[in-house]
């Protein structure tokens, strides 16, 4: 072969994170070196490759239909080789970024730890903010491990897997002047509510299903976490519609009851996903195995 492989990797970070400066620090190199790789690499293929632009640089025509085929090989070439190593998570050390969403970091996440620390307590894990853009948590370029939350339209790049199903319940103060046992339709609109922006796609999961009940709801506040909102409701009279596993937590709260909402506002799926390059990594497949056992654990005793 006349091609030097060590150069593919480099054209692949170059592609996933479209800057010079970025690309380096993914693969541990100094911007120099992966300058002259990317000389090198334009010499092999006989194309610019890519050109600079203001924010970063571009990949050529040419670069867009090689990239499928080179990353279609990495892959297979690293599930060849990780594909044969074994793992022992008992002697495993290891950190691993993991970018959760609000829910799943409220709810799954430190039932993981706890899983972690009794059966892999060298492996640490690192979480990263998930926001509205799967480019930004890493999951994309494959520094992140995985993702978890709710994921809508990923890119070709990356394996997504179902992890659960999860439904909606509301709650109130214990004391609240008009809500006794259960909530009516008619109370549910009346009342004023907290809502939860963050994460944003479960937050659009939660207004198509009120929309679709054609359910009325009179948003008092918007907070930015789950955090805030047995705060907020434990002081006023307003209502919160939240995930049942998070309101299952908060039944333990004397100054709160969970109640039914007045329809069914179906349930929302709880994803995780992850860069194809780790689909048999062992460390990685490990970890997702764990994290749905965990999922499934937590659903068992809802």
């Amino acid at each position: 072969m006349r091609y030097d492989l060590n150069l593919l990797p480099i054209f692949i970070a170059l592609m996933e994170e479209r800057s010079v400066t970025r690309a380096a620090e993914r693969l541990g190199m100094t911007q120099p070196a992966l300058s002259n790789a990317l000389a090198r690499l334009r010499l092999m293929m006989k194309d610019q490759l890519f050109v600079r632009e203001r924010y970063g640089i571009q990949p050529t025509a040419i670069a867009l239909d090689l990239a499928p085929a080179i990353a279609e090989a990495l892959a297979r070439l690293d599930d060849a080789v990780l594909g044969q190593q074994e793992f022992d998570p008992a002697q495993a050390e290891r950190l691993l970024t993991i970018a959760p969403n609000g829910y799943a970091e409220f709810v799954l996440v430190p039932a993981i730890v706890a899983r972690l620390q009794q059966v892999a307590p060298g492996i640490r894990l690192r979480l990263t903010p998930y926001g509205n853009d799967l480019t930004d948590t890493g999951v994309v370029s494959g520094t992140t491990a995985l993702v978890l939350g709710r994921i809508v339209d990923p890119p070709d790049n990356l394996v997504v897997q179902h992890v659960m199903d999860e439904g909606l319940a509301c709650i109130v103060r214990a004391d609240h002047p008009d809500i006794g046992g259960g909530i009516t339709r008619d109370q549910f609109e009346s009342l004023r509510h907290v809502n939860v922006v963050p994460p944003g796609r479960m937050r659009a999961g939660l207004f198509q299903a009120l929309a679709q009940q054609q359910l009325k709801r009179d948003v008092a506040i918007s907070v930015t976490n789950f955090f805030a909102v047995a705060e907020m409701v434990a002081v006023t009279d307003y209502c919160a519609t939240l995930p049942k596993l998070i309101c299952r937590r908060l039944e333990n709260d004397s100054r709160l009851k969970v109640l039914a909402p007045p329809v069914d506002l179906g349930t929302f799926p709880v994803e995780m996903a992850w860069h194809v390059r780790y689909r048999h990594d062992p460390a990685h497949r490990w970890l997702r195995a764990l994290i749905s056992d965990v999922a499934a654990n937590e659903l068992s005793v809802a």
